[in-house]
């Protein structure tokens, strides 16, 4: 790299542009500030030569009234007699405009306030300086003009010195600004590289990397937090992802081959027997509605089911499903018996909380032995609503109780009955999308499914 690139590198820095739009704005508004105090000083000064105008005049002019035109005349010449430090400078004109008193150009008679410019004379008639005043004259009885003049240079200097002050304090801000800017873009880039270098690390495949806290306020903390959030969430998708193809690897192997050579006796077959038929359409059958049951777990898990909530009467809808499976379970010597309490709503999705819990009783009705009761229970814990599906059958040993939500796990000993083992996955999918929390209660002689629901406030 060369010197120029070097040195061009930091110019074209985010950090620099960042630094030159600081050091801009803050200029403008100390630019802006300052100009706004200079004119007020500058009014102000102007304010206070006036009235000391206004002042000497009503001196001068209660002079005249105790002791005339002549006590006038020598009250100016006591004035003037100050000295080289006198502050005024004075004309006193008759009517025909001869000068009676004063030092000012007889040019100068004229009443009202006015600027007035005139030689200062240092040393002899020639040599001086051209001074700019301030004067005030104003009208006397008897055709008297009476002026009194001050000079500017204590308010021009002012003004020079605010101006001298207001460029050096602005470009000193700028410069500050511009340096400070810089150093605290410098340092915040700094941190935010951090961020993107562990961006380009999860971009390589590295899926445990996560973005850290640059700790530069709680908006970008809280960023990285609800990034590192979604993070975990996908890494969570994708090892679900891994397991579903896995688990379907595994579990729809057996039914597959089995179906093969089924199809490949039925080939050879002559003639095709209606039983091997009806056998074939069975096992298709079935792996069509395993594939159903994923895709529906997919589906739920996707969110999709949230563009449809809505207030969901919990009560009525157990209710209902009470009334209809109670035949079923008869059928199947089950006794399904309920317990629920009355006006719980929640916002859901009215059609998969049927599922969900439809899924639980056909789970009991499946894997218990005739003569199982089975009890359907709504209750509030605390505040939160929980459903809860029971049966006194044989349960589940402790150490299978947290696979049970798994995809396509089953029991050992339900190997040999109907089912995917995918009902309580999907159990699991739609309480999840409901934020519920799905659990096997420990202290139930058989086995007992509770969904306990969060806390929700009614929504518009």
């Amino acid at each position: 790299m060369t010197f120029e690139a070097v040195l061009r590198a930091p110019l074209r820095s985010a950090a620099f542009r960042f630094a030159v739009l600081l050091a801009l704005i803050f200029a403008i508004g100390a630019g802006a500030l300052l100009f706004t105090v200079r004119s007020q000083i500058g009014h102000y000064a102007a304010e206070a030569t006036s009235g000391r105008l206004k002042a000497e005049v009503a001196i001068l002019g209660g002079e005249y009234a105790q002791l005339g035109q002549s006590g006038l005349t020598d009250a100016i010449a006591r004035h003037q007699s100050v000295g080289d430090d006198a502050q005024f400078h004075y004309l006193l004109v008759d009517a025909q405009r001869r000068r009676l008193a004063g030092d000012l150009p007889v040019s100068a008679a004229r009443v009202g306030t006015y600027a007035l410019e005139m030689v200062e004379h240092d040393s002899g008639p020639v040599s001086g300086r051209l001074e700019t005043l301030t004067a005030l004259g104003t009208s006397l009885p008897d055709g008297l003009t009476l002026v009194v003049a001050t000079d500017n240079f204590d308010v021009l200097d002012l003004r020079s010195r605010l101006l001298a002050f207001t460029l050096l304090s602005g470009v000193g801000i700028t410069l500050f600004v511009l340096v400070g800017g810089f150093l605290a873009a410098v340092l915040f880039l700094r941190r935010l590289e951090r961020v993107n270098l562990a961006v380009s690390r999860i971009v390589e495949g590295e899926r445990e990397e996560r973005l850290p806290m640059i700790g530069f306020g709680p908006e970008f903390d809280g960023l990285a937090h609800n990034l590192n959030i979604m993070l975990d969430r996908n890494e969570a998708a994708m090892e679900a992802l891994r397991q579903v193809s896995t688990d379907i690897a595994h579990d729809l192997r057996t039914p597959l081959t089995r179906l093969h050579q089924q199809l490949e006796q039925m080939r050879d077959a002559d003639p095709i027997e209606p039983a091997a038929v009806e056998a074939a359409l069975a096992q298709t059958s079935g792996l069509l509605a395993t594939f159903n049951a994923l895709l529906r777990i997919g589906t739920v898990e996707g969110g999709i089911g949230r563009r449809r909530f809505k207030a969901v009467d919990l009560s009525e809808l157990m209710d209902r499903i009470q009334q209809l499976y109670e035949p079923v379970a008869e059928d199947g010597d089950h006794h399904l018996l309920a317990d629920h309490a009355g006006n719980i709503l929640i916002h859901g999705d009215g059609e998969l909380l049927t599922q969900l819990v439809i899924n639980l009783i056909e789970n009991a009705l499946v894997h218990t032995p005739a003569g199982t009761r089975i009890t359907s229970r709504l209750r509030y814990q605390d505040t939160s609503p929980v459903i809860e599906i029971c049966d006194d059958g044989p349960g589940i040993p402790a150490d299978e109780r947290e696979k049970v939500f798994g995809r396509f796990y089953r029991l050992d000993a339900s190997r040999n009955t109907e089912g995917s083992g995918l009902g309580l996955a999907l159990v699991a999918a739609i309480a999840n999308l409901h934020q519920a929390h799905c659990t096997i209660c420990e202290d139930s002689a058989g086995m007992c499914v509770q969904v306990t629901f969060p806390t929700l406030q009614p929504q518009g």
